[in-house]
């Protein structure tokens, strides 16, 4: 007889939560970063090299200080190569896409992670998927295009695709940290990713440095160590807490965007993303609703089966 798996402790879960929050504000500062560097001369591959660079100097400290080098010890070494041209690939176009867009719709069109998710796990893990997701999914990319406004002058339509690209990429990272997280700790995930990412970004950056004022470099160091701190507060997150309680917390990257857009940039979101924004995070949490529900009748069944 095997017994059911006891809900995490109230505060655990509420620590998941506080930390998922903390992860979004600190990826909004991240982004105005990213345009006020870019607006400053800084070239995309200086922006996420210093991006790397500064993450790695943070967990590097984080792994010394705590779990000790040894920890970072890996059977897995070619699935974190993956995880890094994969996310590479995948930060390149977020930041192509925040150079180009306002802060609120560069966000907006990031929340369509969820969709690509929900259709990439279906094609490539074969994971059920009912008529109400694929609604979802459909419902989801109907906010997209009301956003994006095709053949419409409010933004340019090249930073749509490369936003949609981006989520697409994000949602493939994704699938691809399920499998990794079985055998690997996340910390030791994120560091390997800041780590190796130096590897390309440091031939490419010899060729894409200038030299800038103290302040750019300044908001360039920012980038990493803000964005490093950043994503180890969401990967931690998912350790504590539920993904079906931590991951909706995203959605209050809008809130920032809209604000930091307004109080830094002086541009507030276009009249099209509020009525596609709403859509788009409803499709996003419908998805992630209807995963909860999906695996917990897994575990019951499981446990079912246990006590049979």
């Amino acid at each position: 007889m095997r017994a059911a798996t006891p809900p995490p402790p109230t505060d655990r879960v509420l620590l998941a939560i506080g930390l998922r929050l903390l992860s979004v504000l600190l990826f909004a500062f991240m982004n105005v970063g990213i345009k006020l560097a870019e607006a400053r001369g800084a070239s995309l591959p200086e922006i996420m090299y210093w991006r790397q660079f500064g993450a790695t100097l943070l967990v590097g400290g984080l792994v010394a200080a705590g779990p000790g080098i040894a920890s970072l010890r890996t059977r897995r070494f070619g699935a974190h190569v993956l995880r890094t041209t994969l996310g590479l690939a995948a930060m390149a176009l977020t930041f192509a896409t925040l150079t180009m867009l306002p802060l609120a719709e560069a966000t907006t069109i990031g929340f369509s992670m969820p969709i690509f998710a929900t259709v990439l796990g279906a094609l490539v893990l074969h994971e059920p998927t009912g008529w109400r997701r694929w609604a979802a999914v459909f419902a989801g990319f109907v906010g997209v295009l009301i956003v994006a406004q095709p053949g419409g002058t409010a933004f340019p339509l090249a930073g749509a695709l490369t936003g949609l690209a981006a989520a697409a990429g994000t949602a493939t990272v994704s699938i691809l940290l399920r499998t990794i997280g079985r055998t690997e700790a996340p910390l030791t995930t994120v560091f390997w990713f800041s780590c190796l990412s130096l590897v390309p970004l440091g031939v490419a950056y010899p060729f894409a440095a200038q030299a800038h004022a103290p302040m750019v470099w300044a908001i360039l160091l920012g980038i990493g160590l803000i964005g490093g701190a950043a994503q180890i507060a969401m990967t931690r997150s998912l350790t504590l807490g539920p993904v079906s309680t931590v991951v909706p917390m995203d959605y209050t990257a809008l809130l920032w965007a809209t604000l930091l857009g307004w109080l830094v940039f002086d541009r507030l979101p276009a009249p099209a993303t509020w009525v596609g924004a709403p859509v788009i995070v409803a499709s996003g949490l419908y998805i992630v609703w209807r995963e909860h529900v999906r695996r917990r009748a897994d575990t019951r069944q499981a446990v079912a089966q246990g006590i049979a």
